[in-house]
């Protein structure tokens, strides 16, 4: 039987991933960009914030059978790097060993290499194509060009993997109620970078660095992590790209002291980042620029009660349930969206009310517990990776998991570097959470915790 055909609004990530597992299943995919074409045109950067790619987004990959391509822009993070504001750093690992890492890549690359592969899987794409509305009692589509030329499109079944500013949802909206609500996170972000040093300004190389670049070294600072700049209330990122650059991404708060609306010139951007990231400072030649150049993007997350109009819409991605990027689980979530999406489809071509349903009964759930990991990690990232009660916890956990391997799985692992369900990871690791604050209370180190005891409690809490 004829597979129905698709179309599919927005060719960033999810919707191209999404684009290609579909054409590759026979299903006839048309999609619908309103960017420029980014591989003619370049990618319009400025707040991209670089993205980390973990198990899940490589399972999609997998399943696309892309996995190799993507390895040649990815470069591997083995954990955080932690700069105090002495210039001192200590890296604090993710996982056991290199087998459990996560991997940097840069949006603009990976982007562009989906949309290869969806062309090549068979995919449409037409870009310089904004949804201006859609009719729904004719199914037709109202798309404009950057000429503001109008053109109709006949569709009837719809997936929108436009973004967190889904038009698809607002025109969903207009037909139902989505039961749709946006929680700002009170911080904004600006985009910078440290450029690789083959790229330097040779006036502005620091002097400690001139010997790696005669060397023919490329990357400024260790490359294989993830660099913070932890200052509390706020913080600054920088994540490796594989030609040798890093982006760096300033997260403050709205308003108040310091924040977005503080900073207001390239003078008082200079003078905040000589104090609080010094050592940061020296390794972006174009602050003043980029900072004022470059707009400030807005965080927050995004909830729906509904993804879906009967078998008609149905959104995923960003578009569903946007959240703030501080796990790194954004892309990938979108990715088993993608995935189990395609899988649905496959399983049952001709029902997609029920398709579209069955979807959100699975991924919204975990969609939510994702949403709330990550504006936990936030605080965690800005104001505990140096704290000594955290660090105790942390190196408890590494020890419960070395001691009951399969039972003890702490949470970040769980996210990162497995499959298991976001909703069963924030469930089983709120009770490990509660566990490791009563083993580490009255603590100062390692040594000082009865180990046989923890054992037993472990046991009592999962080894059931």
């Amino acid at each position: 039987m004829r597979k129905p055909a698709l179309t599919i609004i927005g060719a960033g990530l999810v919707g191209s991933l999404l684009a290609t597992l579909l054409a590759q299943r026979g299903f006839s995919v048309q999609v619908f960009e309103r960017r420029p074409d980014p591989r003619k045109h370049g990618f319009l950067g400025g707040r991209s914030i670089n993205l980390a790619l973990a198990e899940r987004g490589w399972h999609g990959l997998r399943v696309a059978g892309l996995q190799e391509r993507m390895r040649t822009i990815a470069v591997m993070m083995r954990g955080r790097m932690v700069h105090d504001l002495a210039g001192n750093t200590n890296l604090q690992r993710y996982g056991r060993d290199d087998s459990e890492v996560i991997w940097s890549v840069n949006r603009g690359d990976l982007n562009m290499a989906l949309l290869d592969a969806a062309e090549a899987a068979g995919a449409s794409i037409v870009f310089d194509q904004r949804l201006d509305g859609v009719d729904w009692q004719r199914s037709t589509l109202t798309l404009r060009d950057a000429q503001n030329i109008p053109r109709t499109h006949h569709a009837q079944i719809l997936i929108g993997a436009d973004g967190a500013g889904s038009a698809l949802r607002a025109a969903m909206a207009s037909m139902a109620d989505l039961g749709e609500r946006f929680e700002p996170l009170g911080h904004g972000y600006k985009e910078l970078e440290i450029p690789a040093l083959t790229d330097f300004p040779a006036r502005q190389l620091p002097e400690h660095l001139r010997e790696a670049a005669a060397r023919g070294e490329r990357f400024a600072m260790e490359a294989n992590a993830l660099h913070i700049w932890p200052r509390g209330n706020y913080m600054c990122i920088a994540l490796p790209n594989a030609h040798g650059s890093f982006t760096v991404t300033l997260f403050l708060p709205n308003e108040g002291e310091p924040s977005i609306a503080s900073i207001s010139d390239a003078r008082q951007a200079r003078a905040f980042f000589e104090r609080d990231f010094p050592d940061a400072t020296a390794l972006i030649p174009q602050l003043e620029e980029d900072f004022i150049g470059n707009p400030t993007g807005m965080l927050g997350t995004l909830y729906l009660d509904r993804w879906h109009i009967d078998g008609r819409a149905l959104l995923v991605g960003d578009a569903a349930h946007a959240i703030v990027p501080f796990h790194g689980q954004g892309m990938n979530a979108g990715f088993e969206d993608a995935v189990e999406l395609a899988e649905l489809l496959e399983a049952t071509p001709s029902d997609f009310t029920a398709v579209f349903a069955e979807f959100e009964r699975r991924r919204k759930p975990n969609a939510d517990a994702i949403a709330a990991m990550a504006l936990e990690n936030y605080i965690e990232m800005r104001d505990r990776v140096d704290d000594a009660d955290y660090l105790l916890m942390r190196e408890l956990d590494r020890t419960l998991a070395e001691r009951h391997p399969g039972l003890w799985v702490p949470r970040y692992a769980m996210v990162t570097f497995s499959r298991i369900p976001y909703r069963t990871a924030l469930e089983r690791g709120a009770s490990q959470t509660k566990l490791l604050r009563e083993l580490v209370a009255g603590k100062s180190r390692i040594g000082d915790i009865n180990l046989v005891t923890a054992d037993s409690k472990v046991l009592a809490l999962v080894g059931k």
